[in-house]
């Protein structure tokens, strides 16, 4: 029963990073006043089972200088973390039920950086090791405000269970008491995928790809479902900790209408970005992070800290 629920959980996922390549080629298009993708399938809908076709039957090449253990293992251990952060989440059971789902997700997060470095440095390749170099040091230091915006959230949650978050904001969204930590977490959730305008691994100007560039079919395909897998679970992740979707207890079916609702906006958010923002040069990147966000976010964690304190200090109303 395990496995049928493991892969009830896994093949939708799946299918919903599929059709998501899908619709931001769709909206990319449309937005730069083209056509994307309508010539497979009614509409283009089997477009991204023939790319999939495409890049699996091809054969794989390996460059002759490169590890051929830790080039050949990095794309697999991508795409099994992406998946794997998935277990605790709420939908609205989780697969495995976690006291500590928040910290489990987050570590699982940390070792996706070990995959991207394992892979530029596996290919002896100057440019995906330069790429694979800054998405480490991208990952590691936005992960410092994800990690410091989650213990705020929790602060107001008394939990670390992601499941007591919809009680919690049952009444309110905790987007609206702590908005300007969700828009860092937003913004910090884009850097933490390596999604535009924070794309520097992927630098196709400066670094032809990134820590990418020497993988090809099957190989690259892991990569790039790893990637969105990433995108939508941070969607997801962002709709259960900020904008708590309805649960009643006799009709799960509007907590699932209500969280895809929720995550399918967050993602088109993310798309609408993509198409109107320029890349942001190194410096910018970390600037951002180690001289704006970071004081901000240990500023208002501060401040929900001592805000139990304030309210037990001032006097009931007679």
């Amino acid at each position: 029963m395990f496995m049928i629920n493991l892969l009830l959980l896994i093949i939708p996922i799946l299918l919903a990073m599929a059709f998501f390549t899908l619709i931001e080629r769709k909206v990319l298009g449309y937005m730069q006043l083209r056509k994307g993708p309508n010539v497979v399938g009614p509409h283009g809908l089997l477009q991204p089972f023939a790319d999939a076709m495409k890049l699996f039957i091809k054969e794989p090449l390996r460059p002759l200088t490169s590890s051929p253990l830790l080039y050949t293992v990095a794309p697999t251990l991508a795409l099994a973390i992406a998946l794997t952060m998935w277990m605790p989440m709420p939908l609205p059971y989780p697969l495995i039920n976690m006291n500590m789902g928040i910290l489990f997700i987050l570590a699982t997060s940390s070792l996706a950086v070990y995959s991207i470095l394992w892979s530029g440095w596996a290919s002896n390749s100057k440019y995906a090791l330069i790429g694979a170099l800054r998405a480490v040091a991208q990952t590691i230091s936005y992960e410092v405000t994800l990690a410091i915006i989650l213990l705020s959230v929790l602060l107001m949650n008394g939990s670390f269970t992601l499941s007591t978050l919809i009680t919690t904001q049952e009444y309110l969204w905790l987007v609206i008491p702590s908005w300007p930590l969700a828009m860092m977490w937003f913004i910090s959730t884009l850097a933490e995928t390596n999604r535009a305008p924070f794309d520097l691994t992927e630098g196709e100007s400066e670094l032809v790809s990134g820590f990418n560039v020497e993988y090809a079919a099957g190989p690259f395909a892991l990569f790039f479902m790893a990637e969105y897998t990433n995108i939508i679970m941070m969607n997801a992740l962002t709709t259960v900790i900020f904008m708590g979707a309805l649960y009643n207890p006799h009709n799960p079916e509007t907590y699932t209408t209500s969280f895809a609702t929720k995550t399918l906006s967050l993602a088109m958010l993310f798309l609408w970005v993509r198409a109107s923002y320029p890349r942001f040069r190194y410096d910018q990147l970390m600037h951002l992070l180690w001289k704006n966000f970071l004081p901000l976010t240990l500023a208002l964690c501060m401040w929900y800290i001592s805000l139990p304190i304030l309210m037990a200090c001032i006097p009931p109303q007679m």
